[in-house]
């Protein structure tokens, strides 16, 4: 029991932060005010103002608060706990991850690449771009504008040849002495800061006049290149610019229907889009839009990530009541006067409009894709007799010629795909090829261990045929799970002639036919999409498991060699091809390398 009354006897009217908890002790609500005592108290009156507040203050067990000098370290302080806690009843944006920028590095000749996290390395770096689709695709157009290379240093300080970019002109082959200079380098280098930056006509200005001086000093090769190289930036500025001024904008606009929010993100820096992103918050029920888009800005720009890159406006197609305290924050963390508008003119209206319309499109989408996923549902519970389904789970092995097998489990819910709980085993121990042993290690693995109850699963899906279904009841019996009479229903999907989807047979049991659905079938759909994932994260995890196996040094399987003999290893004899073909006796010659260590080595080599 929580004793309201006396709680508030003791609550202070002063600003801070107030964090309610259940009887397990978890965190159920971050909230933060202005003063507590009153906004507490609004909690426990006799008529609340939704459903979702007399729902909540049924669960709280107990409140702690915690008491701040202001409002706005109020603001800062609530966003934190929430993405601590991510609180059952709080608007949740899960978007922790750093977003990637591209980075230009500070060397003799400097790297373009993609970067993501802190910024320890000495260089430029512009951005954010919403994903690295975005960043991939501008670093291959600056490939195509400016040669500058984007190798790894690595395999530049190792080139005694330039690369196949140095022959389809997208690199200068500073790597290989004679073939530029270090002026025409740093040069290029300076026109891809430039562009970054937004200053294209400085660029464009720039190479005209290096192509009219080299017209004037008769070098016309170079004058052509030159000319085609302004072609190309010209066309690319055409395409990129938004407006003639340099600004660094965010534009942020929310659609929000049948309880689903979409908060749609346009990034704008240098006066070019660099990109957008939409983003679903969870939204517990009975949620008003007001909290929707307060609880969002807030946590996207103070609890995200710490290396966001902030832009000196923020557009917003909603009023926010916090927007002095938030702008307050966010000059502090930029160390930049940052604006924040709900009413723009002009050119920023024509973009808070199209942020607008991608919102809506967005969450037409969403909410179409997830009125289909229902229907498809409620056809496979007509379909196997079975309701309601809550979770389904899914079982695939992949595997190359038996090396490397990997099995995937990936679940769904009555929302869809739960991929936080996906899950990859490494089988290890059996014949190769086994797929009937895998899957029964798999499922032993799974479900040998206690599982709580809203995590056993109704259905269990397997990708196989008969076969797979034996070893699954034996794996099961064996196991002597007690969870409940019904679950989990076992179903086998086997392929069908050609592997061609819509041809699927299910098996229920080890005897007798299995069931073909028709190929327009709902609930077939679903089955398909499921079986799908499972196949996509298992041969996904194969692949990496093959490809790290592959990129092994033979070196790292010799027992008794660390990576210090190894680099000294390939120092001395100049790499891998010549180890190979060396003696024992050469082999010894090597500091720290013991005759018997010698002949262990040379033996491994030539196994």
């Amino acid at each position: 029991m929580f004793y309201a009354e006396e709680f508030l006897k003791t609550v202070t009217h002063q600003p801070g932060v107030y964090r309610m908890y259940d009887t397990t002790g978890a965190v159920i609500y971050v909230g933060k005010a202005k003063d507590l005592k009153k906004r507490l108290t609004s909690y426990f009156r006799k008529q609340v103002s939704s459903h979702k507040t007399e729902a909540l203050v049924k669960h709280i067990f107990k409140i702690d608060v915690t008491v701040t000098h202001s409002e706005t370290e109020a603001l800062l302080l609530e966003h934190n706990y929430i993405k601590r806690y991510q609180p059952r009843y709080n608007v949740l944006l899960r978007d922790d991850k750093s977003y990637p920028l591209i980075f230009l590095s500070a060397e003799n000749h400097p790297r373009l690449t993609i970067h993501r996290g802190a910024r320890h390395q000495k260089g430029d770096y512009f951005g954010p771009f919403p994903n690295s689709y975005a960043v991939r695709e501008t670093l291959t157009l600056l490939q195509k504008l400016f040669p500058v290379r984007q190798c790894e240093n690595t395999v530049y300080r190792n080139r005694s040849r330039p690369c196949l970019q140095y022959q389809i002109k997208r690199c200068s082959g500073p790597c290989v002495k004679g073939l530029t200079s270090d002026e025409e380098y740093q040069q290029q280098v300076n026109y891809v800061r430039l562009f970054l930056s937004g200053k294209d006509q400085q660029v464009l200005n720039k190479l005209v006049s290096q192509m009219e001086e080299a017209s004037r000093s008769m070098d016309f090769e170079k004058a052509a290149r030159i000319r085609d190289q302004i072609q190309s930036v010209r066309q690319v500025t055409e395409k990129q610019f938004v407006s003639g001024d340099n600004q660094d904008l965010d534009v942020i606009a929310v659609a929000f229907e049948a309880g689903l929010a979409c908060v749609h993100v346009l990034f704008i820096r240098y006066g070019k889009v660099l990109g957008s992103r939409s983003y679903f918050p969870k939204v517990p029920g009975g949620t008003k839009l007001g909290e929707v888009v307060e609880t969002f800005v807030g946590q996207f720009y103070l609890a995200g990530s710490e290396m966001r890159t902030l832009p000196k406006e923020i557009l917003l197609n909603f009023s926010l009541p916090e927007k002095t305290a938030l702008s307050s924050l966010l000059t502090e963390r930029a160390g930049q006067k940052i604006q924040i508008q709900n009413c723009p003119r002009g050119d920023r209206a024509r973009y808070l409009k199209l942020a607008s319309t991608n919102a809506v499109s967005a969450l037409s989408t969403r909410l179409s894709q997830k009125s289909t996923f229902h229907s498809r549902l409620k056809a496979l519970e007509i379909v196997l007799n079975l309701t309601p389904i809550k979770r389904m789970e899914c079982f695939d092995i992949s595997h190359h010629m038996g090396e490397q097998t990997v099995a995937s489990c990936v679940v769904f819910n009555e929302q869809g795909p739960v991929k936080s709980e996906y899950r990859r085993y490494n089988i290890v121990g059996l014949p190769p090829g086994d797929d009937y042993a895998a899957m029964s290690q798999v499922l032993q693995r799974r479900y040998s261990k206690s599982l709580k109850d809203e995590q056993i699963p109704d259905i269990i899906f397997i990708d196989g045929g008969k076969g797979q279904l034996a070893k699954a009841i034996d794996m099961f019996s064996a196991l002597k799970v007690c969870w409940n009479k019904d679950k989990p229903k076992l179903v086998a999907v086997a392929k069908g002639s050609e592997r061609k989807p819509g041809l699927e047979t299910l098996f229920f049991y080890v005897t007798g036919k299995g069931m073909s659905l028709p190929c327009d079938s709902l609930a077939l759909h679903l089955i398909q999409h499921i079986r799908d994932e499972s196949h996509t994260h298992a041969i996904t995890g194969h692949r990496r498991r093959h490809a790290k196996i592959k990129n092994t040094s033979m070196l790292e399987m010799i027992e008794g060699v660390g990576p210090r003999r190894r680099q000294m290893l390939l120092k001395y004899m100049g790499g891998l091809k010549p180890l190979l073909n060396a003696s024992v006796e050469e082999i010894a010659k090597i500091p720290n390398i013991s005759r018997i260590l010698a002949q262990k080595i040379y033996n491994a080599l030539k196994q």
